[in-house]
């Protein structure tokens, strides 16, 4: 099946990619959104750094400037979607009912199946699975009680993932940050040729919340010489 992704390079929607093409399917586009300052359906920080994962895994990159009002948001999404050559739209929703609904309609008006690999999993058990598959995830925006700024620039690894379930009985966060309580970047996985590299970034701190801004990345070999 010739699908297109829709793609933040958060680790959500990388590792559905990931999964469909352990189905055999081929992902021939990456769509990414790129909002402004806010958002209700769409990832905002370092969603600009999607041309490197879009070189790092081989699929050609779909890029289109969304206003962060929700039913623009979609007609625009709509659009892009209307002019790809394919059978379906692969998504990395998890639990969110507002994004799962919108998707769906949005391919139910042109035509296009969604799919959603990791919907209603359990979360915790999505977290294993794509440490375990070997993907390199940095935290790189929080905004929850109980996630302070030592958090940002953390890899997710089996210590955090025990942080992350601590937290979620003590404080109630969502594991997975479906509910926006922290955004990821990956930097590597086994369906990357190159692996990101950072080489500048800001950190933003408000006291409550923040996030790290990627200045500048690169593409470098993944491995280097024996």
């Amino acid at each position: 099946m010739d699908v297109a992704a829709l793609f933040s390079g958060g680790k959500d929607s990388t590792y559905a990619v990931y999964l469909v093409q352990q189905k055999g399917w081929n992902v021939k586009y990456l769509v990414s959104m790129m909002p402004g300052e806010d958002s209700y359906l769409f990832h905002i920080p370092n969603v600009h750094l999607t041309r490197l994962h879009s070189e790092a895994m081989g699929i050609p990159l779909k890029q289109a400037a969304v206003s962060g009002e929700p039913e623009e948001e979609l007609e625009i999404l709509k659009g892009v979607l209307s002019e790809l050559d394919v059978e379906g739209l692969i998504t990395g929703a998890i639990a969110s009912d507002y994004q799962w609904s919108r998707f769906n309609r949005i391919g139910e008006e042109i035509g296009v199946k969604v799919f959603s690999p990791v919907w209603r999993k359990n979360q915790m058990r999505v977290m294993e699975d794509i440490v375990q598959a070997g993907f390199e995830v940095m935290i790189i925006g929080v905004a929850a009680e109980g996630l302070d700024e030592s958090w940002l620039g953390r890899m997710i690894d089996d210590e955090c993932l025990k942080n992350l379930q601590r937290l979620e009985q003590e404080k109630g966060i969502n594991p997975s940050g479906e509910g926006g309580e922290y955004e990821t970047l990956v930097l590597d996985g086994p369906n990357f040729e190159k692996r990101l590299q950072i080489k500048e970034s800001e950190k933003k701190w408000d006291g409550t919340r923040g996030h790290i801004a990627v200045t500048e990345a690169v593409l470098i070999e993944k491995y280097g010489p024996c």
